[in-house]
C-alpha cells in the first residue's frame, strides 16, 4: 500500500468508479466526492495528499472548489476536464493546480501524472511534512506528535487543532475558524466544543499546555515562550 491518499471529485459515478479502480489497483487509498461542496467537507476531514478534480460539476465547479480550498490548505490539485482549451489550462494552473489532464485519457497517463505531482510535492522535500516547534515534533503524514521526545496520544480533532495552531504560531484563531478548519465547513458543533477539546489537549500536554494561549474575547493561539 502506498502512503498516499487521494480524493476523487467528479459528478459522474462511472468516472469516479473507473479512476478509483486503477488507483486502488496501484496501491493508493481513495475517497470520493460528488461535487465541490461535498469535497470541501471531506478535504478538511481526511486531509488527502492529492485531489483529482473535475472542472465541470454542479453546485460548485472544480475552479470554484480550488479557489476555496487553497485559502486554507496547500494540498496539490490535478484537474480533469473534457475542455482542452489553453485558457482553461491556464486558469486551472493560476488557481493552484499542479497539473491538467484532458478527457478522455489513458489510465497509464493519469497514473504517471499523479506520481509526478506526488513526487514533486512530497519526495523532493521529505521533511516538509514534519513540523518542529518548541518541544513539539508533528508529523502530518504519519499523524503523530512527540512532546519532549515522548509520543503524545491525541484524538483526530485534538491533532487537527494542535497542528493548525502550531503551523501558524502567533496567529490568533477564533473558535469558528478552528471549527471550519478542523471539523469542516458543514459542522454542527458549537464554540463550546472547541473549548472542551482545547482543555483536554492542554491536560495531555501537561506543563507544555500553556503553549496554547487563550486570547480573551477572540480565541486561541500557539506561542513558544
Amino acid at each position: 500500500m502506498k502512503p498516499y491518499s487521494i480524493l476523487i471529485i467528479d459528478d459522474e459515478p462511472q468516472m469516479r468508479k473507473l479512476i478509483r479502480t486503477f488507483l486502488e489497483r496501484d496501491g493508493y487509498t481513495v475517497e470520493e466526492a460528488t461535487d465541490g461542496v461535498d469535497a470541501l467537507a471531506k478535504v478538511y476531514k481526511m486531509q488527502p495528499h492529492l485531489c483529482i478534480v473535475d472542472v465541470m460539476m454542479p453546485y460548485m465547479d472544480g475552479f470554484a472548489f480550488a479557489k476555496e480550498m487553497k485559502r486554507t490548505t496547500n494540498i496539490p490539485l490535478l484537474f480533469l476536464s473534457a475542455k482542452g482549451e489553453e485558457w482553461d489550462k491556464i486558469e486551472g494552473l493560476k488557481l493552484g493546480g499542479d497539473d491538467y489532464v484532458v478527457k478522455p485519457f489513458m489510465p497509464g497517463e493519469l497514473l504517471a501524472r499523479i506520481e509526478s505531482v506526488l513526487r514533486r510535492t512530497y519526495q523532493q522535500n521529505t521533511t516538509s511534512h514534519i513540523l518542529r516547534i518548541g518541544p513539539l515534533v508533528i508529523d502530518h503524514m504519519a499523524h503523530t506528535v512527540q512532546l519532549n521526545n515522548q509520543p503524545l496520544s491525541l484524538t483526530l480533532k485534538e491533532f487537527g487543532i494542535l497542528e493548525t495552531l502550531a503551523k501558524n504560531a502567533g496567529r490568533v484563531y477564533t473558535r469558528e475558524q478552528l471549527l471550519e478548519l478542523v471539523w469542516g465547513d458543514q459542522h454542527q458543533s458549537t464554540d463550546r466544543t472547541v473549548d472542551t477539546h482545547i482543555k483536554t489537549l492542554r491536560l495531555k500536554m501537561g506543563e507544555s499546555g500553556d503553549l496554547i494561549e487563550t486570547v480573551w474575547g477572540i480565541g486561541y493561539k500557539f506561542e513558544v515562550k
